[in-house]
């Protein structure tokens, strides 16, 4: 994790000091994120990087799928030095080629947010020792998935996930399956979280821009509804053919439920309030500007470092708590973040050019396809300046984005649920969907890869599942 701090602080310094350089031309009256996106919108739609440059990104795509499964050792080793190989072409690419600074810059500020949150939540939540003495059964898992699903809308997708994988792991050990884990994907890392601005990044972003707080929750909770009843149907289906194969033991459950480490719950609250902590909704939030992070990341690197230093040492022991799982994350992820930028650029530059002549239809398959492959946060915000430039809008204009809320919601329904709910079609799709996994696998489970989540889980039981909420709601709609 040293060596990860220094390469991170390597690639900030250079990409930091280009971008010191080429402000120079730049009205300085303006704050760093309006720079960041005329700049970018101008390169995009003048001159959009090369297409070969989303080479590393499908690369990098690639071994993170075939490397666990065909050369386990090799990839083991070697993963962040490939990471940050790939990123460091793109990195490259954009200060020596493209002459594009801001984007990395702005780039990097996206990612160390990513990864404070991440690293805050997952540190925070391993000093929370969950025991249910209880009986694994297919009603009490629907019940924990169902639990998650609420309280993701509440403290967050990677906090909900953080907080209930470990106690999921426990009460299902004598019977745990990959399926168990997937289905955790798919409900409480993804889909449960689409009801609130604090539920996942993109509806985050979407508050940030000006989306009314609760607009998500009037308009969208049916859908949720009825997504989170099917999953979950489908779930226990499954989860009832497995229980039944189950040898039944003598073993004796007390029924209680006891947690320890609960201060850890004030630091949970901490993070979650820290979030809002921005310029950007808090008018009296000092900027520290130049640096690409803000009091909000400060506080939260502070959360984790406390956190663990005063964590309840019974509860990190019962939890088996390490941090291989948060580097693994902070190692691949540097490298998507850096080698899918010109991949979010060229998606910009397609959806402006032919925003005109997307409908509901495109918005909802079009943000769910590229959220499962790309973050689904910037892939959000692309497909929200598509749909409001059909109303002749702009999205960095606060005034068209309230008056955006007035206009048909099914734009703003589609791409709301296509981002969130397709988080779930792969493990890159939502930042807790890796640290699940990677949780999960240090616990000794072995999961599926890359493509074998993709084909034996997501596409056989969502994309039917997802078809059926476009044809009830979105088709032939605008």
């Amino acid at each position: 994790m040293k060596n990860f701090l220094i390469i991170l602080s390597i690639f900030g310094f250079i990409i930091f000091y280009y971008n010191s350089v080429n402000a120079e031309t730049i009205d300085k009256t303006e704050v760093k994120i309006s720079k960041i996106e005329k700049h970018s919108e101008h390169n995009i739609f003048e001159n959009p990087p090369s297409p070969y440059m989303v080479i590393p990104f499908i690369v990098l795509l690639l071994m993170i799928s075939t490397g666990p499964l065909f050369y386990r050792h090799f990839w083991e080793h070697n993963y962040p030095k490939i990471s940050i190989a790939l990123g460091s072409i793109t990195v490259i690419y954009y200060l020596f080629f493209f002459n594009d600074s801001l984007s990395l810059l702005h780039t990097l500020t996206e990612y160390i947010s990513f990864i404070a949150l991440l690293t805050s939540l997952f540190v925070a939540s391993g000093g929370i020792l969950i025991r249910v003495e209880k009986k694994s059964t297919p009603f009490l898992n629907v019940v924990i998935l169902l639990i998650g699903a609420i309280i993701s809308n509440l403290i967050g997708t990677t906090g909900a996930s953080m907080l209930l994988i470990r106690p999921y792991i426990r009460i299902n050990r004598d019977r745990i399956k990959p399926y168990h884990i997937i289905f955790f994907i798919f409900i409480v890392s993804n889909i449960g979280g689409g009801l609130t601005p604090i539920g996942d990044p993109p509806l985050f972003l979407g508050f940030l821009k000006g989306i009314e707080f609760f607009w998500v929750i009037r308009h969208v909770w049916h859908i949720w509804l009825i997504t989170i009843f099917i999953v979950l149907s489908i779930f226990f289906i499954i989860d009832t053919v497995n229980y039944k194969k189950t040898k039944p033991t003598d073993k004796e459950y007390s029924g209680k439920i006891e947690i320890k480490g609960k201060k850890n719950f004030l630091y949970l609250l901490i993070i979650i309030i820290s979030v809002f902590i921005d310029p950007a909704v808090l008018n009296w939030v000092p900027s520290l500007e130049p640096l690409p992070f803000g009091i909000r990341e400060i506080i939260m690197f502070s959360v984790a470092f406390i956190s663990y230093k005063k964590a309840d040492k019974e509860a990190l022991k019962g939890n088996e708590f390490d941090f291989e799982p948060i580097k693994e994350v902070a190692f691949l992820f540097v490298g998507i973040f850096a080698t899918m930028i010109p991949a979010l650029q060229l998606v910009a530059y397609e959806t402006r050019m032919y925003g005109a002549k997307l409908t509901a239809d495109i918005f909802y398959w079009g943000t769910g396809i590229l959220s499962s492959l790309l973050d689904n946060a910037p892939t959000y915000l692309n497909f929200l300046s598509a749909a409001m430039g059909k109303f002749g809008l702009n999205i960095d204009n606060f005034q068209h984005v309230k008056e955006f809320e007035t206009h048909d919601p099914i734009y703003l329904m589609a791409i709301s649920v296509g981002a969130v709910f397709f988080g779930a079609m792969t493990y890159i799709g939502n930042g807790p969907n890796f640290m699940v996994k990677s949780i999960s696998e240090s616990s000794g489970i072995k999961l599926p890869s890359f493509f074998g989540y993709v084909v034996k889980y997501s596409v056989p039981i969502l994309i039917p599942v997802f078809t059926l909420i476009w044809y009830l709601f979105f088709y032939g709609r605008g």
